[in-house]
């Protein structure tokens, strides 16, 4: 692996846990802050919302300065907002570093990605977008878990902490390893905004914003599920994400692999397919221990797997406006986040067992499905078109 590479890897690290530790900790900080699971699950939401205002806001902002020192930035954003998060004294001064948190998000990956793509090897463009994403993976394997564990048994603003920390090694790493890349960015705001004109790019956005939230529908609520419907132990539950997280590793690979050699659509509209029977499995076994271990890995592998397919087409649709293209496909996948938290945690305000959320989560998967299905038959007319 380049070490330019292992650097992104880094800050999807970094990234993927402060994303993710959420769900577990809601618990935890649900308990300390003296709010409600629900109540707690909107600080999930405010960090989506930072990451859709933040991914095209900044992008347009550092659009004109070489990717290194965009990356930089954005890193030193991050370990700042994440760093206080850790002081927060309640939970609206931690709704708003929550949010802080999350504006340099998008813009880190849609850069990233676009980098990536130019560091890889030809015909490989998507599987070294997926090394970046395996970043996000590996904070589901070992991140997630850890910083689960320390706020469970010791504050949850340890694991914040232990965030900061991520995002200073990560900033070493770009500042050491990085090559410095011309900015191929020669667009202005006007040729980006275009981007929005195209039938295509809407169909990629319901793709990612509506049909991810199916992910989001699930691993959002992943702790009360797994206690108060399979039956495992609060203690149980850091060990159990990290099961999730070798799922997301093994499908983010897999799903790179796929969209190199299949088309990106294609393998997008399987992916979500496959993602509506897992979450239906999910919904209807949950109860039985051995049967919802299994689910929590093939559910967290078909989630991840989307990563690299979807970023790919929105840097194939954007030609000229890859890197805001990329960026709002990262809030796109928020809106998401946001939408699955916030959607999924609905039939439970109403009373209705942490199963029900699945059901939503299913609805905005074949939505999703349906949105690829529209992109690949436009796809094969535009060329049967070309060719006649």
């Amino acid at each position: 692996m380049k070490k330019s590479l292992f650097a992104l890897l880094l800050g999807g690290l970094g990234i993927g846990t402060t994303e993710f530790v959420m769900m577990g900790l809601l618990p935890d900080i649900s308990n300390n802050l003296d709010v409600s699971i629900p109540v707690a699950g909107y600080l999930i939401s405010a960090y989506a919302l930072g990451v859709v205002i933040g991914a095209p806001l900044l992008v347009f902002i550092a659009g004109n300065y070489p990717p290194k020192k965009i990356l930089i930035v954005l890193m030193i954003l991050f370990t700042g907002f994440n760093g206080l998060s850790s002081l927060a004294p309640g939970y609206i001064p931690l709704f708003f570093l929550r949010l802080l948190s999350g504006l340099p998000h998008g813009a880190f990956f849609g850069v990233g990605a676009v980098v990536a793509s130019r560091l890889a090897d030809k015909g490989k463009e998507a599987q070294a977008v997926s090394i970046m994403f395996a970043g996000l993976t590996i904070a589901n394997l070992m991140g997630v878990p850890l910083g689960t564990y320390l706020g469970h048994n010791y504050s949850w603003r340890y694991s914040f902490l232990l965030i900061a920390i991520i995002g200073l090694i990560t900033l070493l790493c770009l500042q050491l390893w990085m090559p410095k890349l011309e900015n191929n960015n020669k667009s202005n705001i006007a040729d980006q905004l275009s981007f929005f004109k195209r039938t295509d790019a809407w169909l990629i956005i319901i793709i990612t914003a509506i049909g991810t939230g199916g992910l989001f529908c699930w691993i959002s609520y992943i702790a009360p599920l797994l206690t108060n419907v399979s039956g495992f132990t609060p203690d149980q539950v850091p060990y159990i994400l990290s099961l999730a997280g070798l799922g997301m590793l093994a499908g983010n690979l897999l799903g790179g692999w796929l969209a190199d050699r299949y088309s990106p659509a294609k393998t997008s509209f399987a992916l979500l397919l496959c993602m509506v029977v897992s979450l239906m499995l999910v919904s209807f076994f949950s109860e039985y221990k051995s049967i919802s271990l299994m689910m929590t890995f093939l559910t967290g592998a078909l989630s991840f797997s989307l990563a690299a397919p979807i970023q790919m087409l929105m840097i194939q649709t954007a030609r000229g406006a890859e890197m805001f293209a990329a960026a709002v496909s990262q809030a796109c996948f928020n809106i998401g986040n946001a939408l699955g938290a916030f959607l999924g945690g609905l039939p439970l305000t109403m009373g209705y067992s942490y199963t029900s959320p699945e059901w939503i989560g299913i609805l905005m998967a074949l939505t999703g499905a349906a949105a690829a299905a529209i992109l690949i038959r436009g796809t094969q007319k535009s060329i049967i078109a070309q060719a006649s």
